[in-house]
Protein backbone atom coordinates (compact mmCIF):
# COMPACT_ATOMS: atom_id res chain seq x y z
CA UNK A 1 0.00 0.00 0.00
CA UNK A 2 1.57 3.24 -0.91
CA UNK A 3 1.25 6.37 1.34
CA UNK A 4 1.87 8.84 -1.48
CA UNK A 5 -1.71 9.61 -1.71
CA UNK A 6 -1.65 11.32 1.47
CA UNK A 7 -1.74 15.31 1.85
CA UNK A 8 -1.67 17.52 4.11
CA UNK A 9 -5.10 17.28 5.38
CA UNK A 10 -7.19 14.55 2.38
CA UNK A 11 -5.75 11.56 0.45
CA UNK A 12 -6.08 11.83 -3.25
CA UNK A 13 -4.18 10.02 -6.05
CA UNK A 14 -4.33 7.49 -8.98
CA UNK A 15 -6.54 4.32 -8.68
CA UNK A 16 -5.53 2.02 -8.06
CA UNK A 17 -1.75 2.04 -7.43
CA UNK A 18 -2.30 5.05 -4.93
CA UNK A 19 -5.65 4.65 -3.60
CA UNK A 20 -7.16 1.76 -3.99
CA UNK A 21 -9.49 -1.12 -1.70
CA UNK A 22 -6.87 -1.90 0.71
CA UNK A 23 -5.72 1.69 1.60
CA UNK A 24 -9.94 2.04 1.99
CA UNK A 25 -10.13 -1.28 3.75
CA UNK A 26 -7.93 0.10 6.33
CA UNK A 27 -9.41 3.09 6.84
CA UNK A 28 -12.64 2.13 7.47
CA UNK A 29 -10.96 -0.36 10.58
CA UNK A 30 -9.01 2.55 12.06
CA UNK A 31 -10.94 5.91 11.46
CA UNK A 32 -13.71 5.63 14.00
CA UNK A 33 -11.24 4.65 16.81
CA UNK A 34 -9.37 7.55 15.53
CA UNK A 35 -12.03 10.06 15.94
CA UNK A 36 -13.52 8.72 19.11
CA UNK A 37 -16.91 8.11 17.63
CA UNK A 38 -18.93 4.94 15.75
CA UNK A 39 -21.96 6.88 13.86
CA UNK A 40 -19.94 7.85 10.20
CA UNK A 41 -21.66 9.16 7.05
CA UNK A 42 -20.08 7.97 3.84
CA UNK A 43 -20.79 9.43 0.63
CA UNK A 44 -18.89 9.16 -2.99
CA UNK A 45 -19.03 11.39 -6.28
CA UNK A 46 -19.61 9.82 -9.67
CA UNK A 47 -16.18 8.26 -9.84
CA UNK A 48 -16.36 4.78 -11.45
CA UNK A 49 -13.57 3.90 -9.01
CA UNK A 50 -16.33 5.17 -5.97
CA UNK A 51 -18.62 2.25 -5.30
CA UNK A 52 -16.09 -0.47 -5.48
CA UNK A 53 -13.61 1.85 -2.57
CA UNK A 54 -16.95 2.63 -0.67
CA UNK A 55 -17.71 -1.28 -0.25
CA UNK A 56 -14.75 -1.74 1.25
CA UNK A 57 -14.57 1.08 3.11
CA UNK A 58 -17.87 0.31 4.74
CA UNK A 59 -16.67 -3.04 5.18
CA UNK A 60 -13.74 -1.80 7.24
CA UNK A 61 -16.12 0.61 8.98
CA UNK A 62 -18.30 -2.10 10.13
CA UNK A 63 -15.54 -4.69 10.94
CA UNK A 64 -14.62 -1.90 13.44
CA UNK A 65 -18.38 -1.78 14.98
CA UNK A 66 -19.08 1.25 13.37
CA UNK A 67 -22.89 2.68 12.67
CA UNK A 68 -22.51 3.32 9.24
CA UNK A 69 -25.01 6.21 7.53
CA UNK A 70 -24.27 5.61 3.34
CA UNK A 71 -25.78 8.84 2.03
CA UNK A 72 -25.05 7.67 -1.76
CA UNK A 73 -23.95 9.54 -4.74
CA UNK A 74 -23.15 13.55 -3.68
CA UNK A 75 -21.03 16.51 -3.21
CA UNK A 76 -18.52 17.01 -0.59
CA UNK A 77 -20.73 19.69 1.02
CA UNK A 78 -23.28 17.21 1.19
CA UNK A 79 -21.34 15.18 3.77
CA UNK A 80 -20.55 18.54 5.45
CA UNK A 81 -24.22 18.96 5.99
CA UNK A 82 -25.15 15.21 6.86
CA UNK A 83 -22.49 14.76 9.67
CA UNK A 84 -24.54 17.96 12.22
CA UNK A 85 -28.01 17.36 10.47
CA UNK A 86 -28.07 13.72 11.40
CA UNK A 87 -26.01 13.98 14.64
CA UNK A 88 -23.21 11.43 13.32
CA UNK A 89 -19.58 11.25 14.84
CA UNK A 90 -17.71 11.58 11.86
CA UNK A 91 -17.89 11.46 7.83
CA UNK A 92 -15.87 10.54 5.37
CA UNK A 93 -15.99 11.28 1.46
CA UNK A 94 -14.37 9.88 -1.71
CA UNK A 95 -13.93 12.23 -3.99
CA UNK A 96 -10.80 13.26 -6.25
CA UNK A 97 -12.49 16.48 -6.81
CA UNK A 98 -11.08 18.65 -9.90
CA UNK A 99 -8.45 15.82 -10.69
CA UNK A 100 -8.26 13.78 -13.51
CA UNK A 101 -10.71 10.14 -14.19
CA UNK A 102 -8.00 7.67 -12.91
CA UNK A 103 -7.75 9.92 -9.35
CA UNK A 104 -10.00 9.11 -6.46
CA UNK A 105 -9.27 10.26 -2.68
CA UNK A 106 -11.03 10.52 0.51
CA UNK A 107 -11.85 13.59 2.87
CA UNK A 108 -12.90 13.58 6.27
CA UNK A 109 -14.56 15.48 8.79
CA UNK A 110 -15.41 14.75 12.70
CA UNK A 111 -18.24 15.77 14.83
CA UNK A 112 -19.61 19.27 13.80
CA UNK A 113 -17.75 18.80 10.02
CA UNK A 114 -14.66 19.83 11.78
CA UNK A 115 -11.53 18.97 10.03
CA UNK A 116 -9.39 16.38 11.06
CA UNK A 117 -6.38 18.28 12.67
CA UNK A 118 -2.94 17.79 11.79
CA UNK A 119 -1.87 15.30 14.51
CA UNK A 120 -5.78 13.28 14.01
CA UNK A 121 -4.61 13.27 10.23
CA UNK A 122 -0.88 11.83 10.84
CA UNK A 123 -2.18 9.32 13.06
CA UNK A 124 -4.55 8.30 10.65
CA UNK A 125 -1.71 7.69 7.66
CA UNK A 126 0.49 5.82 10.51
CA UNK A 127 -2.51 3.55 11.83
CA UNK A 128 -3.47 2.83 8.18
CA UNK A 129 0.42 1.58 7.31
CA UNK A 130 -0.08 -1.06 10.31
CA UNK A 131 0.24 -4.35 9.63
CA UNK A 132 -2.15 -5.99 12.25
CA UNK A 133 -5.51 -3.76 12.69
CA UNK A 134 -7.49 -4.72 16.15
CA UNK A 135 -9.93 -7.76 16.29
CA UNK A 136 -13.03 -7.18 14.46
CA UNK A 137 -15.97 -6.01 16.61
CA UNK A 138 -19.54 -6.86 16.30
CA UNK A 139 -22.40 -4.52 16.16
CA UNK A 140 -21.96 -2.34 13.25
CA UNK A 141 -24.82 -1.32 11.09
CA UNK A 142 -25.67 -0.29 7.73
CA UNK A 143 -28.31 2.51 6.60
CA UNK A 144 -28.91 4.60 3.23
CA UNK A 145 -29.77 7.58 3.79
CA UNK A 146 -31.56 10.54 1.33
CA UNK A 147 -30.48 13.75 2.85
CA UNK A 148 -31.27 15.54 -0.87
CA UNK A 149 -34.53 17.35 0.15
CA UNK A 150 -33.24 18.90 3.59
CA UNK A 151 -29.65 19.85 1.70
CA UNK A 152 -31.87 21.75 -0.55
CA UNK A 153 -34.14 23.79 1.55
CA UNK A 154 -30.77 24.36 3.54
CA UNK A 155 -29.37 25.68 0.60
CA UNK A 156 -32.16 27.73 -0.34
CA UNK A 157 -32.31 29.55 3.43
CA UNK A 158 -29.39 31.32 2.68
CA UNK A 159 -31.24 33.54 0.20
CA UNK A 160 -34.73 35.19 0.00
CA UNK A 161 -36.26 33.03 -2.91
CA UNK A 162 -39.33 35.36 -3.26
CA UNK A 163 -37.20 38.55 -4.17
CA UNK A 164 -35.26 36.70 -7.28
CA UNK A 165 -35.99 37.51 -10.68
CA UNK A 166 -36.63 35.28 -13.35
CA UNK A 167 -33.33 35.13 -14.86
CA UNK A 168 -31.70 33.04 -17.27
CA UNK A 169 -28.79 30.93 -16.05
CA UNK A 170 -26.38 28.44 -17.71
CA UNK A 171 -24.98 25.60 -15.29
CA UNK A 172 -22.45 23.22 -16.22
CA UNK A 173 -21.95 20.39 -13.82
CA UNK A 174 -19.06 19.14 -15.91
CA UNK A 175 -20.87 15.83 -15.56
CA UNK A 176 -20.18 16.13 -11.26
CA UNK A 177 -22.30 15.40 -8.78
CA UNK A 178 -24.20 18.67 -8.94
CA UNK A 179 -26.56 17.53 -11.78
CA UNK A 180 -29.47 16.45 -9.28
CA UNK A 181 -28.28 18.95 -6.91
CA UNK A 182 -29.51 21.32 -10.07
CA UNK A 183 -32.84 19.23 -10.72
CA UNK A 184 -33.84 19.36 -7.16
CA UNK A 185 -33.19 22.96 -6.59
CA UNK A 186 -34.53 23.73 -9.95
CA UNK A 187 -38.08 23.25 -9.20
CA UNK A 188 -37.98 25.70 -6.24
CA UNK A 189 -36.10 28.50 -8.16
CA UNK A 190 -37.68 31.06 -10.55
CA UNK A 191 -35.12 30.59 -12.89
CA UNK A 192 -34.63 28.86 -16.40
CA UNK A 193 -31.41 26.76 -16.17
CA UNK A 194 -29.77 26.04 -19.39
CA UNK A 195 -28.39 22.70 -18.52
CA UNK A 196 -24.92 21.60 -19.49
CA UNK A 197 -23.26 18.50 -18.46
CA UNK A 198 -26.07 17.93 -15.39
CA UNK A 199 -25.82 14.13 -16.17
CA UNK A 200 -23.33 12.14 -13.73
CA UNK A 201 -21.13 10.36 -15.79
CA UNK A 202 -17.72 9.27 -14.53
CA UNK A 203 -15.94 9.07 -18.03
CA UNK A 204 -16.32 12.54 -17.95
CA UNK A 205 -16.59 13.17 -21.44
CA UNK A 206 -16.43 17.12 -21.47
CA UNK A 207 -12.76 16.49 -19.77
CA UNK A 208 -11.04 17.10 -16.51
CA UNK A 209 -13.98 18.46 -14.01
CA UNK A 210 -12.13 21.41 -13.27
CA UNK A 211 -13.20 24.65 -14.47
CA UNK A 212 -10.34 26.56 -13.33
CA UNK A 213 -8.65 24.88 -16.75
CA UNK A 214 -8.97 27.42 -19.63
CA UNK A 215 -9.87 24.68 -22.20
CA UNK A 216 -12.65 23.66 -19.71
CA UNK A 217 -14.44 27.95 -19.56
CA UNK A 218 -15.00 28.03 -23.49
CA UNK A 219 -17.82 25.75 -22.73
CA UNK A 220 -19.83 27.84 -19.99
CA UNK A 221 -18.91 31.13 -21.74
CA UNK A 222 -20.15 30.33 -25.37
CA UNK A 223 -23.86 29.04 -23.72
CA UNK A 224 -24.37 31.75 -21.46
CA UNK A 225 -23.71 33.99 -24.90
CA UNK A 226 -25.48 31.61 -27.08
CA UNK A 227 -28.65 31.45 -25.15
CA UNK A 228 -28.40 35.15 -23.40
CA UNK A 229 -28.32 33.69 -19.79
CA UNK A 230 -27.94 36.45 -17.28
CA UNK A 231 -25.14 34.63 -15.95
CA UNK A 232 -23.19 30.91 -16.12
CA UNK A 233 -22.09 29.07 -13.23
CA UNK A 234 -19.84 25.97 -13.60
CA UNK A 235 -18.33 23.06 -10.97
CA UNK A 236 -15.91 21.39 -9.97
CA UNK A 237 -16.70 17.04 -10.02
CA UNK A 238 -17.80 17.09 -6.28
CA UNK A 239 -19.06 20.89 -6.65
CA UNK A 240 -17.63 22.38 -3.39
CA UNK A 241 -16.80 25.24 -5.45
CA UNK A 242 -18.44 27.10 -8.50
CA UNK A 243 -17.01 29.83 -10.71
CA UNK A 244 -19.11 32.57 -12.27
CA UNK A 245 -20.23 34.22 -15.85
CA UNK A 246 -21.32 37.15 -16.27
CA UNK A 247 -23.84 37.88 -19.15
CA UNK A 248 -21.02 38.66 -21.90
CA UNK A 249 -19.58 35.41 -20.68
CA UNK A 250 -16.67 37.09 -19.06
CA UNK A 251 -15.21 34.40 -16.15
CA UNK A 252 -15.53 36.37 -12.75
CA UNK A 253 -11.76 36.58 -10.77
CA UNK A 254 -12.60 34.98 -7.39
CA UNK A 255 -10.53 38.31 -5.56
CA UNK A 256 -14.14 39.98 -7.43
CA UNK A 257 -16.58 37.01 -5.86
CA UNK A 258 -15.17 37.28 -2.48
CA UNK A 259 -16.16 41.08 -2.86
CA UNK A 260 -19.54 40.13 -3.87
CA UNK A 261 -20.30 37.88 -0.96
CA UNK A 262 -18.62 40.16 1.51
CA UNK A 263 -21.12 42.57 0.24
CA UNK A 264 -24.11 40.78 0.28
CA UNK A 265 -23.50 38.98 4.10
CA UNK A 266 -22.56 42.42 5.02
CA UNK A 267 -25.83 44.12 3.92
CA UNK A 268 -27.46 41.46 6.08
CA UNK A 269 -25.17 41.45 9.25
CA UNK A 270 -23.44 44.80 9.93
CA UNK A 271 -19.83 44.71 11.67
CA UNK A 272 -19.25 40.81 10.55
CA UNK A 273 -16.10 39.79 10.60
CA UNK A 274 -15.30 38.51 6.85
CA UNK A 275 -12.16 36.45 6.32
CA UNK A 276 -10.07 36.37 3.18
CA UNK A 277 -6.39 35.43 1.85
CA UNK A 278 -3.27 37.71 1.05
CA UNK A 279 -3.36 36.77 -2.67
CA UNK A 280 -5.07 39.76 -3.91
CA UNK A 281 -7.22 42.02 -1.09
CA UNK A 282 -7.42 46.06 -2.33
CA UNK A 283 -11.01 45.32 -3.80
CA UNK A 284 -11.96 42.73 -0.82
CA UNK A 285 -10.79 45.08 1.92
CA UNK A 286 -12.98 48.10 0.00
CA UNK A 287 -15.67 46.23 -0.26
CA UNK A 288 -15.45 45.12 3.38
CA UNK A 289 -14.95 48.34 4.91
CA UNK A 290 -17.79 49.90 2.71
CA UNK A 291 -19.94 47.45 4.11
CA UNK A 292 -19.19 48.53 7.65
CA UNK A 293 -17.38 44.63 8.28
CA UNK A 294 -13.86 43.43 10.21
CA UNK A 295 -11.75 42.36 8.01
CA UNK A 296 -9.74 39.08 8.81
CA UNK A 297 -6.79 37.95 6.83
CA UNK A 298 -5.94 33.75 6.84
CA UNK A 299 -3.16 31.91 5.37
CA UNK A 300 -4.95 30.40 2.57
CA UNK A 301 -6.24 26.48 3.23
CA UNK A 302 -9.51 24.85 4.17
CA UNK A 303 -8.27 23.88 7.64
CA UNK A 304 -6.95 27.24 8.34
CA UNK A 305 -9.82 29.24 7.26
CA UNK A 306 -12.72 27.25 9.56
CA UNK A 307 -10.14 27.42 12.30
CA UNK A 308 -9.89 31.71 12.06
CA UNK A 309 -13.80 31.56 11.22
CA UNK A 310 -14.73 29.66 14.41
CA UNK A 311 -12.17 31.58 16.52
CA UNK A 312 -13.54 34.80 15.07
CA UNK A 313 -16.85 34.01 14.39
CA UNK A 314 -16.66 35.47 11.15
CA UNK A 315 -19.72 35.21 9.20
CA UNK A 316 -18.05 34.26 5.61
CA UNK A 317 -14.72 33.48 4.56
CA UNK A 318 -13.64 33.21 0.89
CA UNK A 319 -10.29 32.07 -0.81
CA UNK A 320 -8.81 33.14 -4.58
CA UNK A 321 -8.71 28.87 -4.49
CA UNK A 322 -12.75 29.36 -5.39
CA UNK A 323 -13.49 28.14 -2.04
CA UNK A 324 -16.18 29.91 0.24
CA UNK A 325 -16.88 28.87 3.70
CA UNK A 326 -20.16 29.97 5.88
CA UNK A 327 -20.51 30.21 9.43
CA UNK A 328 -23.67 28.91 9.33
CA UNK A 329 -22.62 25.67 6.81
CA UNK A 330 -20.76 24.98 9.91
CA UNK A 331 -17.86 27.14 8.94
CA UNK A 332 -17.98 24.58 6.17
CA UNK A 333 -17.12 25.81 1.99
CA UNK A 334 -20.18 25.06 -0.26
CA UNK A 335 -20.45 25.68 -4.01
CA UNK A 336 -23.83 25.74 -4.16
CA UNK A 337 -24.96 28.81 -1.62
CA UNK A 338 -22.68 31.08 -3.62
CA UNK A 339 -24.05 31.50 -6.81
CA UNK A 340 -27.83 32.18 -5.44
CA UNK A 341 -26.18 34.44 -3.39
CA UNK A 342 -24.72 36.62 -6.58
CA UNK A 343 -28.67 35.59 -7.68
CA UNK A 344 -29.85 37.31 -4.62
CA UNK A 345 -27.55 40.14 -4.89
CA UNK A 346 -28.22 40.89 -8.98
CA UNK A 347 -32.08 40.67 -7.70
CA UNK A 348 -31.92 43.13 -5.64
CA UNK A 349 -28.92 45.61 -7.62
CA UNK A 350 -31.40 45.73 -10.59
CA UNK A 351 -27.95 45.77 -12.08
CA UNK A 352 -26.70 43.18 -14.83
CA UNK A 353 -23.71 41.13 -13.54
CA UNK A 354 -20.93 42.81 -15.92
CA UNK A 355 -22.30 46.65 -14.74
CA UNK A 356 -21.01 45.18 -10.73
CA UNK A 357 -17.86 43.77 -12.51
CA UNK A 358 -16.74 46.38 -14.47
CA UNK A 359 -17.27 49.06 -11.51
CA UNK A 360 -15.00 46.70 -9.36
CA UNK A 361 -12.50 45.79 -12.15
CA UNK A 362 -12.15 49.98 -13.05
CA UNK A 363 -11.12 50.22 -9.10
CA UNK A 364 -9.01 47.70 -8.57
CA UNK A 365 -7.67 45.52 -11.49
CA UNK A 366 -6.03 42.42 -10.92
CA UNK A 367 -3.19 40.46 -12.87
CA UNK A 368 -4.92 37.03 -12.49
CA UNK A 369 -2.61 34.37 -11.23
CA UNK A 370 0.01 33.76 -12.97
CA UNK A 371 2.27 30.28 -12.78
CA UNK A 372 6.23 30.86 -12.55
CA UNK A 373 8.81 28.06 -14.01
CA UNK A 374 11.35 28.37 -11.58
CA UNK A 375 14.80 26.36 -10.57
CA UNK A 376 14.97 27.41 -6.54
CA UNK A 377 11.46 29.08 -5.47
CA UNK A 378 13.31 30.01 -2.18
CA UNK A 379 16.10 31.64 -3.75
CA UNK A 380 13.46 33.61 -5.96
CA UNK A 381 11.32 34.39 -2.81
CA UNK A 382 14.20 35.35 -0.78
CA UNK A 383 15.38 38.06 -3.83
CA UNK A 384 12.15 38.98 -3.91
CA UNK A 385 11.80 40.15 -0.05
CA UNK A 386 15.31 41.36 -0.41
CA UNK A 387 14.56 44.05 -3.48
CA UNK A 388 11.56 45.02 -2.19
CA UNK A 389 11.51 45.08 1.68
CA UNK A 390 12.55 49.00 2.08
CA UNK A 391 10.39 49.36 -0.68
CA UNK A 392 6.78 48.33 0.77
CA UNK A 393 4.89 46.68 3.72
CA UNK A 394 5.52 43.10 3.58
CA UNK A 395 3.61 40.57 5.16
CA UNK A 396 4.45 36.95 5.02
CA UNK A 397 1.30 35.09 6.61
CA UNK A 398 1.09 33.24 3.06
CA UNK A 399 4.18 33.41 0.72
CA UNK A 400 5.80 36.67 0.32
CA UNK A 401 2.99 39.88 0.09
CA UNK A 402 4.52 43.35 -0.19
CA UNK A 403 2.12 45.76 -0.32
CA UNK A 404 3.13 49.71 -2.22
CA UNK A 405 0.77 51.50 -1.45
CA UNK A 406 -0.93 52.06 -5.34
CA UNK A 407 0.07 48.36 -6.41
CA UNK A 408 0.51 45.05 -4.42
CA UNK A 409 1.58 41.29 -5.42
CA UNK A 410 1.75 38.17 -3.45
CA UNK A 411 4.10 35.42 -4.57
CA UNK A 412 3.97 32.06 -3.12
CA UNK A 413 5.69 28.87 -3.80
CA UNK A 414 3.42 25.73 -4.96
CA UNK A 415 2.97 22.57 -2.37
CA UNK A 416 3.23 20.01 -5.19
CA UNK A 417 5.40 21.49 -8.26
CA UNK A 418 8.50 23.78 -9.02
CA UNK A 419 6.13 26.72 -9.31
CA UNK A 420 5.84 30.37 -7.54
CA UNK A 421 2.48 31.33 -8.40
CA UNK A 422 2.04 35.54 -8.86
CA UNK A 423 -0.86 37.59 -8.40
CA UNK A 424 -0.52 41.47 -8.93
CA UNK A 425 -3.12 43.92 -8.24
CA UNK A 426 -3.20 48.30 -8.45
CA UNK A 427 -5.87 51.15 -7.12
CA UNK A 428 -7.65 51.59 -10.15
CA UNK A 429 -4.42 51.69 -12.73
CA UNK A 430 -4.51 48.86 -14.76
CA UNK A 431 -1.68 50.00 -17.04
CA UNK A 432 0.70 49.55 -13.50
CA UNK A 433 -0.95 46.07 -12.64
CA UNK A 434 0.32 44.99 -16.14
CA UNK A 435 3.31 46.68 -16.22
CA UNK A 436 4.52 45.59 -12.70
CA UNK A 437 3.52 41.83 -13.66
CA UNK A 438 6.06 41.43 -16.47
CA UNK A 439 8.54 43.56 -14.38
CA UNK A 440 8.31 40.74 -11.65
CA UNK A 441 8.05 38.01 -14.12
CA UNK A 442 10.99 38.54 -15.69
CA UNK A 443 12.80 39.28 -12.25
CA UNK A 444 11.71 35.97 -10.88
CA UNK A 445 12.29 33.74 -13.97
CA UNK A 446 15.73 35.65 -15.15
CA UNK A 447 17.63 36.82 -12.06
CA UNK A 448 19.49 39.57 -12.19
CA UNK A 449 21.24 42.62 -10.35
CA UNK A 450 19.30 43.34 -7.53
CA UNK A 451 17.24 46.46 -7.72
CA UNK A 452 17.92 46.79 -11.21
CA UNK A 453 14.91 48.08 -13.30
CA UNK A 454 12.54 48.70 -9.83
Amino acid sequence: MSKSCFGAYDIRGIYPDQVNEQLAYGIGRVFPALIKGKKIAVGRDVRLSGESLRDVLVKGLLESGAEVVDIGVVGTEMIYFAVPHLELDGGIMITASHNPKEYNGMKFVARDSVPLSKELFKALEVQVGEEEFPPVQSGGTLQEADILPAYVEAMLSYIDVKCLKPYKVVVNAGNGAAGPVLEAMGKKLPFELVKLGCTPDGKFPQGVPNPLLPENQAATAEAVKAHGADFGVAWDGDFDRCFIYDEQGRFIDSCYMVGFLAQAFLAKEKGAGIVYDPRAVFNIEDAIATGGGRPILSKGGHVFFKQKMRETGAVYGGEMSAHHYFRDFHYCDSGMIPWLLVAELLSKSGKKLSQLLDERIEQFPVSGERNLQVEDTSAVLERMEKTYSARGQISKIDGLSVDMGNWRFNLRASNTEPLLRLNVESRGDRLLCIEKSEELIKFAVKPRPLGLGI
